[in-house]
């Protein structure tokens, strides 16, 4: 969890795999506050998250994505506190050796940390305060998603 702005793209060359030459791919999800929801503008937003279990389901999460489509790493950042319009909430990345296991890992990654891992969100707009209660549904990802893991087609 992070309570500070960061750049994703200097976590991931932080990150470099140059001695895994197994890995022949990495999936990358990169997203970033919107401006507008609900039809509104949204000047800022406050993620709250629940100390030691958030932490506990996002490595859970990686797990079960890891060994569900057969890749080798994972890395899941988020950001929790005060979110500025523009400013990256999240960054998932997945390494594998294959760019089907690694998209479809990255993918369910990202599914459950926007559903199941426990984060409030609390937008600010000008007319007031509101709680985000619902996320944006994941069953275009789910149609998208190879039907079937590594090994079980």
């Amino acid at each position: 969890m992070r309570e500070r702005p960061f750049d994703p793209w200097a976590e991931l060359a932080a990150r470099t795999r140059a001695h895994r030459t197994d890995l022949g791919a990495a999936a990358v999800f990169v997203g970033t506050m919107r401006d507008r929801n609900e039809g509104e503008t949204v000047e800022s937003m406050f993620l709250e998250h629940y100390p030691g279990m958030t932490e506990r389901e996002l490595e859970r999460a990686a797990r079960a994505a890891l060994e569900r489509w057969g890749a080798a790493e994972a890395l899941v950042l988020h950001r929790v506190g005060e979110v500025r319009p523009g400013e990256t909430l999240v960054l998932v990345a997945v390494w594998a050796a294959h760019r089907a296991h690694a998209f479809a890992a990255c993918r369910e990654l990202m599914e459950t940390v926007k559903h199941r891992v426990p984060l409030w969100k609390r937008e600010r707009t000008a007319s007031g305060e509101r709680w985000v209660e619902r996320n944006t549904p994941g069953e275009i990802a789910a149609r998208e998603a190879p039907a079937e893991p590594p090994g079980e087609a």
